[in-house]
């Protein structure tokens, strides 16, 4: 702002010299010595401007980069905050969008629009003073039309800021729809829907450019309004001055208007408006940044679960890894869905959890490690609790074999990423590829089957030092090849010593339990010892 308003003042400096450096050049006869002075100043602003102009991009650049920064980390924090359950309610497409497009439209309104807002009432003030020092008849004429353009302004505003919002909205909804396809574009493929769903991202497609040609109109016509008000309160001053100089305006002002007065008042009067003019360029960035900070507002608006929050309980016995204490779990709109319970998991045990679908054996799982917080009772853990997590739908990334093994294990190099994946009976394989633990997959695990996919991630939790390892239904929808070979991983890293907490319906993953839990309609119908 400070730059901005110096910069402002120098550019109504050099008007003034440039009127005197006119008003010398006709009227004078003082020859080049007279005139150097004058060219001087005005190269000397002209500098000055120019840096000044460069320091406030720059600066209003910094601090937006600043915000962004800031807005996106305070979005990460509350996805982390609500969990990894309560985001399940949300598309990753929508997310990614409001995460990078809708914080990214936040920049114009900081760098630019924020400033120009305060620039605006600055710079036309200093000339409304200085052509009332020369012709306050002129300066009523700009002081009568600068509030026709805001007018203006804000009722076009009004409808481009309605058509942003729905373009933001229409934009995610075409993320998620794109997104969905290509995920199922395999399905889609031998089923024989791909031309139609071919022509349902194309009408979705056409449907977000008609929003956004709509957007650009109402824009293009609110710096119409803008240009027509200010070329006509230019051409009335100008005509006022034109008449005056001549002579043929007998009252008022006009009588002593001079060669340098008029020439300032006419200089000055385009840059009266100008402030007006690059506020309205930047009208819609201010429209695209309510529009944008509505979704993420809402999203910030949801509230956490506080509960996951409380602190947890250190347990005293050292041989003792996770205990629950009368832990009930409450959904919205579903009720209770588990408990209350008790449930003492010493270090080293492998508990197989095991009931019909919808028994509260993957809420059990959650609550163990904190996805959710206990509605009532205490959950207490040991002071190096920390937990691997498997289940039949793995979490990879899009990137190379090594980058997803890296997920739990950033520093292991080459080597134990080899000997993990041999463990996890993937060695073979990756040792064909061409490209070896750099082969890229895509997000999901795109490129690997199912069987594949599941033995990266146990060769995740081999390189990882998680002493609790939960499992949710991991041998779901294999092979038996494959899911001999994950239960024998899992049979080695019970032989390591760490906790398995399995739910599952599979027979052979229940023997593997010294203890077996069975679970119905969230509560424990009976805990044994096998």
């Amino acid at each position: 702002m400070l730059c901005g308003g110096l910069a402002g003042l120098a550019t109504v400096g050099q008007l003034v010299l440039l009127a005197g450096l006119i008003d010398v050049v006709i009227r004078k006869d003082g020859g080049v010595a007279a005139v150097w002075p004058w060219l001087m100043g005005i190269l000397l602003l002209l500098g000055v401007r120019a840096l000044l102009s460069i320091a406030q991009e720059l600066a209003a650049q910094r601090g937006s980069q600043r915000l962004r920064q800031r807005v996106r980390r305070e979005v990460l924090d509350h996805l982390a905050a609500l969990g990894p359950v309560r985001l399940t309610q949300y598309h990753t497409a929508s997310l990614a969008h409001q995460w990078v497009e809708q914080v990214e439209a936040l920049d114009g309104y900081a760098a630019r629009f924020w400033v120009q807002m305060r620039l605006v009432a600055l710079v036309p003030l200093v000339i409304l003073v200085l052509v009332a020092w020369q012709d306050w008849l002129a300066a009523i004429l700009l002081a009568l039309t600068a509030p026709l353009i805001p007018l203006f302004m804000a009722l076009v505003g009004m409808g481009a800021e309605a058509l942003n919002r729905e373009q933001f909205v229409a934009v995610a909804r075409l993320s998620a729809h794109f997104v969905d396809r290509v995920r199922g574009i395999t399905t889609l493929r031998l089923f024989g829907a791909g031309p139609r769903a071919t022509v349902e991202v194309v009408a979705a497609a056409d449907d977000y450019r008609r929003r956004s040609l709509r957007t650009l109109r109402l824009a293009f016509l609110s710096s119409a309004v803008l240009e027509f008000f200010s070329s006509v309160a230019i051409a009335v001053v100008a005509i006022y001055i034109g008449f005056g100089l001549l002579g043929d305006i007998p009252f008022g002002p006009a009588q002593d208007l001079t060669l340098f007065s008029g020439l300032l008042i006419l200089l000055l009067a385009p840059e009266f408006f100008q402030p007006l003019r690059t506020l309205s360029l930047f009208y819609h960035d201010r429209a695209s940044a309510l529009a944008a900070s509505d979704g993420l507002c809402e999203l910030l608006a949801e509230t956490p679960d506080e509960r996951r929050h409380v602190p947890d309980r250190l347990v005293d016995d050292a041989h003792l890894l996770l205990s629950l204490q009368g832990v009930t779990l409450d959904h919205s709109g579903r009720g209770r869905v588990l408990g209350p319970i008790d449930l003492v998991i010493p270090r080293g045990d492998v508990l197989a959890i095991s009931g019909p679908s919808g028994s509260g054996k993957s809420s059990l799982l959650q609550v163990l490690a904190g996805f959710v917080g206990a509605g009532e009772g205490r959950r207490l853990v040991a002071h190096d609790l920390a937990f691997a997590w498997m289940d039949q739908r793995p979490l990879l990334i899009h990137g190379s074999l090594a980058d997803n093994l890296a997920l739990t294990a950033p520093d292991a190099d080459d080597c134990r990423m080899m000997a993990a994946l041999e463990r996890a009976g993937l060695g073979a394989l990756v040792r064909a590829l061409p490209e070896g633990l750099e082969t890229s997959i895509g997000e999901g695990g795109r490129g690997l089957s199912g069987g594949q996919a599941q033995r990266l991630a146990l060769a995740r939790i081999f390189l990882s030092n998680a002493p609790l390892v939960l499992l949710d239904e991991p041998t779901a929808s294999l092979d038996a090849v494959t899911e001999g070979i994950l239960i024998e991983g899992f049979r080695e890293l019970a032989a390591e010593g760490r906790t398995l907490v399995i739910a599952t319906h599979h027979p052979a993953l229940m023997a593997m339990g010294n203890r077996q839990l069975i679970m119905d309609a969230g509560r424990e119908v009976t805990c044994a010892n096998q």
